[in-house]
């Protein structure tokens, strides 16, 4: 009976295929969509999935118009860093933060002198993916998945890439794909691990044979932890230095967001110089920033740039640094 009832979307998603739109029947289950029966070939003839098991699971997953919504108009792309830092830097996410730590000293120590990575990152990056476990998305992570897999044509690669890990991972955990939550693009847990990242980076940090990023905070530091060192992290490294800029500076050079490759020495003829002292070989971005006041100019080094491979935006590795700033200057010898 399920099946004929879900008979007349899956003809309006194959309709719409053949006409080369993606199927626009929000809550539509996606049995009989050509893209998810590609996906189910693939997955029963590579991973041995069984075919009944996927098709039942699929009808079951639900397009989210509001979904595609919303990764047309990501915050970090629209919102200028005057308004985007108003979402991060907050009284109560600093606060919260310092008492994330002060309950976690133990396990961030041990973070650290594992992994390297800078305890203060580690708590910033959880409160701003999660607000410290706090918000960890409410929508059914197959649903995410599947709407971005098969009905957002302009990433649809990269999310059916990570809807397969997804599934991969579901079975290695013995859980049921269509019970896990998370945020709108699929991420799942205190850190906010997209599949692929979770089944690459996550560590069962507390040692009970289960990696659990979702209500383990002790596997959740390691994880995220993990993901910054395996990711390039240099311990007791700079993140970034505010710069002065000269009116000749060369414009082409900022907010470009790749792995730095201009020693401080070379930025300095292009017109960017550190507002504080370090060694002229340090290589680093140029960036900037729409203020309260106007433009802010900074320079970003390596762990900036490890930064953005948690995110892509500027805004969003800024936004990490800052919390972490003010999080550490708020603990102040607490984090000895």
């Amino acid at each position: 009976m399920r099946k004929l009832l879900l008979l007349p979307a899956a003809f309006i998603a194959v309709a719409c295929w053949a006409a080369g739109i993606p199927y626009s029947g929000d809550g539509a289950g996606y049995s009989g969509h050509p893209l998810a029966e590609k996906f189910i070939d693939r997955m029963v003839s590579k991973y041995d999935f069984g075919r009944d098991e996927l098709e039942a699971l699929f009808a079951s997953a639900e397009k989210k118009q509001d979904i595609i919504d919303l990764m047309e108009r990501p915050a970090e792309k629209v919102k200028e860093w005057k308004d985007y830092r108003k979402i991060f830097i907050q009284e109560k996410r600093i606060d919260e933060g310092v008492q994330f730590w002060r309950k976690n000293r133990e396990v961030l120590r041990r973070a650290e002198n594992e992994y390297g990575v800078d305890p203060a990152i580690v708590v910033a990056i959880i409160g701003v993916e999660t607000f410290y476990g706090r918000i960890i998305g409410k929508n059914r992570v197959i649903d995410a998945l599947s709407t971005l897999a098969f009905d957002y044509p302009k990433r649809s690669t990269f999310f059916t890439k990570e809807l397969e890990n997804f599934l991969l991972l579901a079975r290695e955990q013995k859980q049921d794909p269509l019970t896990i939550k998370g945020s709108y693009a699929g991420a799942m847990g205190y850190g906010q691990f997209m599949p692929s990242s979770y089944r690459n980076y996550a560590v069962d940090f507390n040692g009970d044979g289960f990696t659990d990023i979702w209500n383990s905070e002790t596997d959740a530091i390691g994880s995220v932890a993990n993901y910054f060192a395996r990711h390039g992290w240099q311990p007791r490294s700079p993140i970034m230095t505010s710069a002065r800029v000269s009116i000749s500076h060369d414009e082409a050079l900022i907010n470009k967001v790749t792995k730095p490759s201009l020693s401080l020495r070379e930025l300095s003829t292009l017109g960017f110089t550190p507002g504080e002292k370090f060694g002229e070989e340090l290589t680093a971005i140029p960036l900037r920033f729409e203020g309260e006041s106007g433009p802010e100019f900074w320079l970003g080094f390596a762990n900036f740039y490890v930064i953005t491979r948690y995110n892509h935006s500027h805004r969003y590795a800024m936004a990490v640094y800052q919390l972490s700033q003010l999080i550490q200057e708020r603990m102040g010898n607490e984090t000895g």
